[in-house]
């Protein structure tokens, strides 16, 4: 991240504006969007891809997005979706981009909370499975079993042998939910730790983003495969 005070400044502005475009996103329909954006391009801001380009992409891609549900509908598929990867590395805004277009009855989110006394007792894989699609439905996992493999292990939620037997069982475990026709996608997140360390800061500083620090379980741990803390608010 530069010590430059006025690029600092030229980046906070422009993570600023990609909240308020995120908002519009969810607000605006496409003749509005397409009339506002007219308007913004007057009064250009200094940024990596030009507006017009990034939403009219943007929308172009949610339409196929709908298209493909429609089909996944049509053909009973069962579509699993695993986002995993580093604090802070866009899973949460990749994830709100896919969902925001389509319908919350046949793609739904699952982001599961610390698993309660009863679940710890239970088959690691058990509580995962509940959440598991039928047909026609898509189910995006915002982070996933691979918990125990990065997050669980650093911060020593687990023992080193359940952590074993976690690789020992997870490709059977997936070969099975292929087996019974779920179609299982994985996507790994990364960023510099540079680009990390500036988006914790501005979790700290903005108040619409604090919501996104980590899963919620594990806030106060750090990073997988690091024993660096993130950041204390």
């Amino acid at each position: 991240m530069t010590n430059d005070p006025n690029a600092r400044s030229d980046r906070i502005n422009g993570e600023m504006l990609d909240t308020i475009d995120e908002e519009l996103e969810m607000e605006i329909d496409d003749d509005r969007l397409a009339k506002l954006l007219t308007e913004i391009a007057e009064h250009p801001q200094p940024e990596t891809l030009d507006r017009r380009v990034y939403f009219k992409e943007l929308l172009r891609l949610q339409g196929e997005l709908v298209k493909l549900q429609d089909w996944i509908v049509h053909h009973k598929l069962k579509v699993v979706v695993l986002f995993e990867g580093r604090d802070a590395a866009g899973k949460g805004g990749v994830i709100k981009r896919i969902t925001q277009r389509l319908n919350p009855r046949i793609c739904r989110v699952a982001a599961l909370p610390a698993p309660s006394e009863r679940e710890r007792t239970q088959w690691y894989f058990q509580r995962y499975v509940a959440h598991l699609p039928a047909g026609g439905e898509i189910v995006l996992f915002d982070r996933s079993w691979y918990n125990r493999a990065g997050v669980e292990q650093v911060m020593g939620f687990c023992t080193e042998e359940q952590y074993q037997e976690f690789f020992h069982s997870v490709p059977e475990f997936e070969r099975m939910l292929v087996r019974s026709g779920i179609i299982l996608l994985k996507y790994w997140f990364s960023i510099s730790d540079e680009e990390q360390q500036f988006r914790f800061l501005m979790r700290i500083h903005d108040p619409l983003k604090q919501w996104g620090s980590s899963v919620p379980w594990m806030s106060s741990r750090g990073r997988a495969g690091s024993n660096t803390p993130k950041p204390k608010r």
